[in-house]
């Protein structure tokens, strides 16, 4: 059983997510917040495996509930609720150690699907997404950060590189391992050296690395 908690100041949207996790017998609704102080309660109570956290909400932001959560090491994946007015809270989430994205509107099997990969460790970044992202920091790019881009991927082998382009193409772990005879095991165990020989945190890195080697 997964656990979840949902957090939006919007009570008509914890109602519809309510309904939509309560659909699914693998999941289970512990806990809802109006705001990221409440969050922060909550979350440090039910020990959830999943969080779905608005970003702008009254007292404290999703952004400073997630940050809060992560500084006294609380478990739990955190999937930021988004209407992405604007990248740089998305980016700053990414930094915070969010696992994944959704659209408000996001069709609920899509979200059941989500927090199923998030709950199994898997970030949850759409193609759509990881193309908004990298374009907003590659945007005023340099031949400095290409050059350290390029220089930074020689570490990888051919095939991990072949994984890393894949995940910089917004692909789930599932995705890659179809698209290059893998088993999904073995492609989480790329993507983990990958992260590892990259010094990077989450998938998106990956992909503004990937990005950036291919720029000027």
């Amino acid at each position: 059983m997964i656990r979840v908690v949902v957090v939006d100041d919007d009570a008509l949207v914890r109602a519809g997510l309510a309904m939509v996790l309560g659909g699914d017998p693998g999941l289970e609704l512990v806990g809802e917040a109006g705001d990221g102080a409440a969050a922060v309660r909550v979350v440090r109570a039910s020990r959830p495996d999943v969080v779905l956290m608005d970003i702008r909400m009254p007292r404290m932001d999703g952004l400073a509930a997630l940050e809060t959560l992560r500084a006294e090491g609380v478990p739990g994946a955190v999937v930021v609720l988004t209407t992405f007015d604007t990248d740089e809270h998305v980016l700053r989430a990414l930094r915070l150690g969010a696992h994944g994205f959704l659209l408000k509107d996001t069709p609920p099997l899509a979200i059941l699907d989500a927090v199923r990969r998030v709950a199994a460790g898997e970030q949850m970044l759409s193609p759509s997404v990881v193309r908004r992202l990298v374009a907003h920091v590659v945007r005023d790019d340099t031949a400095g950060r290409r050059a350290a881009a390029v220089r930074a991927l020689t570490a990888l082998t051919p095939a991990e590189l072949k994984v890393a382009e894949s995940v910089a193409e917004g692909r789930s772990n599932a995705e890659i391992s179809a698209a290059l005879l893998m088993s999904v095991a073995t492609v989480k165990t790329y993507v983990s050296r990958i992260l590892t020989k990259l010094g990077c945190t989450n998938r998106v890195q990956v992909a503004i690395l990937v990005h950036e080697s291919r720029t000027g």
